[in-house]
């Protein structure tokens, strides 16, 4: 079944991870297309800041914002609850909030593991399960959740952060199989290596040597270099167009190839190029290779 194009003009858009970044470009372009927005993140200052430009430069839209921590217990019910008392519509969902944790799965506390799997699944689960009602009833909703490029292949030093990434991967998949009869789309995002606030932002790990520390950020900050705001364009083209599969930048577009051609081989020819950070933990509204 091939749904319309998706129409922006009009609609209202939730976007978590919306103080920088790609959640911060896609905002500002959605408004642009005459999209009325609920953004979400966890820091506040930046948050106020996005929407103040916003409303300056698109006094005729709304702009709502919602400051939550996704990883705290009741932060999304309780997000969805207000989303909806603002109003029972809503045409698009974008879960981009993520975050990253770099190290051996024998590093990686349980603790750890589960705060990366409770914001970067859990919560898009949660979150969508909770507004899909409200999606359902538009005239052609859609939903966009962003993996990574380690939602295509699997490097060693990121079993957390890959396996949230797979999961949402997995998850988003059933639901365009799922929703697509009800004529909502789904749209799986992988990114490469974004510029975003990651390298300023990432903190260090419990385990990590003062050197390691400094040379996973330094790591980090090499693989960012492809524009925010290019890739939150590449995004809504997507939508526009309702794309299943969205790959951002040749650093996903190569790996997803390997892995097709070499799926159980690919870490040894992607070994030899790059070595994933593994020192680092990142903040939630920053995307490292994703």
């Amino acid at each position: 079944m091939a749904l319309p194009p998706f129409s922006f003009t009009g609609a209202r858009a939730v976007v978590t991870g919306a103080a920088s970044g790609m959640g911060e470009q896609m905002a500002l372009q959605l408004a642009e297309r005459g999209t009325h927005l609920v953004l979400v993140d966890r820091d506040a200052p930046r948050l106020d800041d996005v929407a103040r430009r916003l409303r300056t430069q698109h006094p005729a839209l709304t702009v709502t914002t919602h400051v939550a921590d996704l990883a705290e217990a009741g932060a999304v019910p309780a997000l969805a609850a207000d989303v909806l008392a603002e109003s029972d519509r809503l045409d698009l969902l974008v879960n981009n909030a993520g975050v990253a944790l770099g190290g051996g799965f024998l590093d990686v506390t349980k603790e750890e593991f589960d705060w990366v799997m409770a914001i970067n699944f859990q919560a898009p689960v949660d979150l969508t399960r909770a507004l899909l009602p409200a999606l359902l009833g538009s005239s052609g909703g859609h939903v966009v959740n962003v993996s990574s490029l380690f939602g295509l292949i699997g490097p060693a030093g990121q079993s957390a952060y890959s396996s949230s990434k797979y999961a949402i991967r997995g998850f988003s998949e059933v639901l365009r199989h799922e929703l697509e009869p009800h004529g909502v789309g789904v749209t799986t995002v992988h990114p490469g290596g974004i510029k975003t606030r990651i390298a300023e932002t990432a903190r260090v790990a419990a385990s990590a040597s003062e050197e390691e520390a400094a040379r996973g950020k330094r790591a980090f900050a090499k693989l960012l270099t492809y524009p925010a705001d290019k890739a939150a364009a590449q995004i809504l083209r997507g939508v526009e167009r309702r794309k299943a599969r969205v790959l951002i930048a040749y650093s996903a577009v190569v790996p997803d190839v390997l892995a097709r051609l070499m799926p159980t081989g690919y870490g040894r020819v992607l070994g030899k190029v790059v070595k994933a950070p593994t020192a680092t933990r990142a903040s939630e509204t920053a995307e490292p290779v994703a």
